[in-house]
């Protein structure tokens, strides 16, 4: 008989990924509305979205003494609880400064949420000994959509970003008073490689960072490129253009929502292998052929394919201990903070079917990479 917090949990740990999700999309949407009331320029609001990575990225020291010393449950509470009140100040910015104050709190924040709660996860499927990591990342993506449909309404309702922000921070509140007795209890745990907390990673450790790294520089370029390209290479309008990346997101969701089942079959190593090469392969011909369908088919070929890296390097990581699942996300926010920008380095030197050739260089060393971790 499976025990009642073993059947709860999950869906607790559910919870937090959807509160995750509805963050990043709920300020995602209403930038043009902050850029208008803050009085932003373009570089400005760059800056804006880079305060949030850089807060993620240089959070790893804070990120594994808390999991250390309370234990990812306790992180989860105090992380979920702090984001929606971080929404609610960003409403509230008087100036500029303060945003990015406010952002980069709130990347330090999203970064131990989403360690703490990919540890539960974890945890979670070891005990049940039924993979969920999967679909746990693909209710992730509802929270993103999910808040887009509700800024959708509220702008409509309420065009003030400030109310906005104070019902999308009730909701989370709401749902995290809900998840919070149902989570999984965990005691403070001490990592199990104690004598090498912050030294750079070497062997097998390395590829598991080089896999999460590549991995987030596709899924980042993905979504920031994928529109301009089709635009400026194919030739596509600009309505046509917005379906590269509906495309990526639609296969990644349900790659996502199927993954679980597909890794249960043929393992994390076998997985990221063929998905790394079909994500790689399939941009690579997309580009070569040039066009507007062959490259909507290549961004759902990508999204299919690099769909089980974040599930999969997760789940190795926290195997590792507390401290190794710290790095191996920080890497990713690094890889989603720098993935972007080289991008277009590329693409101003040349154009932007080079600078998506990285891309597709980058979901090949996800497959070599998958060769190299001990799984």
């Amino acid at each position: 008989m499976t025990n009642p917090s073993l059947r709860h949990a999950p869906y607790a740990v559910a919870s937090l990924f959807f509160l995750l999700g509805f963050n990043y999309g709920s300020w995602a949407t209403r930038l043009p509305a902050l850029k208008a009331q803050l009085e932003l320029g373009p570089a400005q609001v760059g800056f804006l979205l880079l305060a949030s990575g850089l807060g993620a990225v240089f959070s790893f020291p804070i990120t594994a003494t808390l999991l250390r010393k309370l234990g990812a449950q306790r992180c989860c509470w105090l992380s979920a609880a702090l984001i929606p009140g971080l929404l609610i100040l960003l409403g509230l910015a008087p100036n500029y400064p303060f945003a990015l104050v406010v952002m980069v709190f709130e990347g330090v924040a999203a970064a131990c949420l989403n360690v703490a709660m990919n540890a539960q996860g974890v945890d979670i499927e070891l005990k049940r000994r039924k993979p969920i990591m999967s679909r746990l990342h693909a209710v992730f993506s509802l929270g993103g959509l999910a808040a887009a449909l509700f800024a959708s309404q509220m702008i409509r309702l309420l065009p003030s970003v400030t109310l906005h922000f104070a019902a999308a921070a009730i909701l989370m509140w709401a749902l995290l008073a809900w998840a919070a007795p149902r989570l999984l209890p965990q005691a403070p745990e001490p990592d199990r490689q104690p004598g090498k907390r912050f030294s750079l990673p070497s062997g097998a450790a390395l590829w598991l960072g080089i896999a999460a790294l590549a991995g987030t520089v596709v899924e980042g370029s993905m979504s920031d490129w994928t529109a301009l390209y089709l635009k400026e290479r194919a030739g596509a309008s600009e309505q046509w253009a917005a379906l590269g990346l509906a495309a990526f997101t639609v296969t990644m969701f349900c790659a996502r929502w199927l993954g679980d089942g597909w890794r249960a079959r043929w393992g994390s190593a076998r997985l990221l292998q063929v998905g790394g090469s079909v994500a790689g392969i399939g941009l690579a011909l997309g580009l070569l052929l040039g066009g507007f369908w062959p490259g909507l088919l290549a961004f759902a070929l990508v999204g299919l394919g690099v769909a089980a890296v974040s599930p999969c390097v997760y789940i190795a990581g926290a195997k590792q201990g507390p401290v190794a699942l710290a790095a191996v996300t920080t890497t990713g926010a690094v890889g989603a903070l720098l993935g972007p920008p080289l991008i277009g380095f590329v693409a101003h030197a040349s154009h932007l079917g080079w600078g998506l050739a990285v891309v597709a260089g980058s979901a090949a060393l996800i497959a070599l990479a998958a060769r190299r971790i001990a799984w």
